[in-house]
């Protein structure tokens, strides 16, 4: 026995009727999407202290378990700048609205969490890392002063 007539048409009376919420729930999806990228706020001083923070915590805890000194900070640098791209969309309260890229952030957030790191957990980070981390220190404190 065949599919009648009548039977087709009800068969597509119900798929409309399902495709037609599917489509405006996947428009309204889209749609929040592209609200939230709008609505993304620069980083506070508030937010990066969390953030370096927490990368320092990692940091520390990975050090102690013995992970690579260098695999564990890039890390954590990493994630750092992920957040603030994902979060803040790469914006930072402090620096006006210009965005920062990926390298940029990855670079101020490997300083930024060494230098909490060498606040919470002194003796896990490595001498080298410690006396490059002071050297930059001087040449930031140097250039601020002229």
């Amino acid at each position: 026995m065949g599919i009648n007539f009548y039977s087709k048409k009800i068969l597509k009376l119900l798929g409309i009727s399902l495709f037609i919420p599917f489509t405006i729930f996947e428009l309204n999806t889209i749609n929040k999407q592209a609200k939230a990228q709008e609505n993304l706020s620069a980083a506070s001083e508030k937010d990066l202290f969390l953030y370096r923070q927490m990368g320092a915590s990692y940091l520390c805890i990975a050090s102690k378990a013995e992970v690579d000194f260098n695999k564990g900070l890039g890390i954590a640098s990493a994630t750092f700048a992920n957040v603030i791209i994902g979060k803040h969309g790469g914006v930072i309260k402090d620096l006006g609205n210009e965005k920062l890229d990926e390298k940029r952030l990855y670079n101020a957030a490997t300083f930024q969490i060494v230098g909490s790191a060498l606040n919470i957990c002194p003796d896990s980070i490595p001498k080298k890392i410690k006396k490059e981390y002071e050297k930059k220190v001087k040449e930031f404190k140097k250039k601020s002063k002229k």
